[in-house]
Parts: structure tokens; sequence; C-alpha cells
């Protein structure tokens, strides 16, 4: 079986930017990378403006729900993407460190979340074009 890169993306919450960019990666990999995503403080349940805004662009990810960020779920990863969880981020000697600098969607209105949904997509595109190219696929 071939090698299939590890991406994990944590936010806070695991309600917004983590889970918007956990769906694009696999969207755009069509499951050639292994995605998961977390919370060092996970919610009860996604931000509904979040859910519209991936919609909006055909993704529903309105079945997921927010997880908690576990040292399995970052040592089984190869790259971990950092979208503000702080020092609850465990940083393990060769692992990959991405720190995605992105405002929080919490509480923002749809057309307030659609800017961010829209620089995580530009991320993830060229994330997934370096891992593609990386992985040979």
């Amino acid at each position: 079986m071939p090698d299939v890169p590890e991406v994990l993306f944590v936010c806070t919450h695991n309600a917004g930017r983590s889970q918007m960019a956990a769906a694009l990666l696999d969207r755009a990999t069509a499951g050639r990378v292994r995605v998961t995503s977390a919370g060092s403080e996970p919610a009860r349940q996604l931000n509904p403006a979040v859910v519209q805004a991936m919609a909006e662009i055909g993704v529903d990810i309105s079945r997921e729900i927010p997880k908690r960020l576990s040292t399995e779920s970052v040592h089984a990863a190869d790259i971990v993407i950092t979208m503000g969880c702080g020092d609850a981020c465990p940083v393990y000697p060769g692992k990959r460190y991405i720190d995605w600098e992105l405002p929080d969607p919490a509480g923002l209105a749809l057309e307030d979340v659609r800017p961010i949904r829209d620089e995580i997509e530009r991320r993830v595109a060229a994330l997934a074009d370096e891992l593609m190219g990386r992985s040979g696929q």
C-alpha cells in the first residue's frame, strides 16, 4: 500500500476553521491524503454559518461533529496545521507544524465567514499541490 500522508487540522473549537480545512483538503485530494481535524476545547456543534458557507461551494459538513484533540491524533499525523489553538497543541519532534493565522468565525455572520472560507480554500489548494507532488500522485 502506498504511503499516504496524514494531515491534522487543529483549532480551538473544531467547529469552524479546522472543519472547513479538513473538508476542503479531502475534496482537493480525493482521498489520497488522510485528513482529520480536532479542537483543544471542542464546541457542542459546528458553527451554522460555517456549515452554510461550505454548502455554498458544494461541500456538506453538516454531519460533522467537533472532536477533542488527542496525543494519538498528533502522533498519527505527518503534518499538523494549527489555527489558533494556543499552547494546547502538543509539539513532538519529527512532526511538521504549520500555523495558519486566520480569524475565528465563531459568532460571525455568513458574509464575514465567506472570506475566511476562501482564504482557507486558497491555502488548502497550495497544500494539496505540495502533497500530491511529494507523494507522486
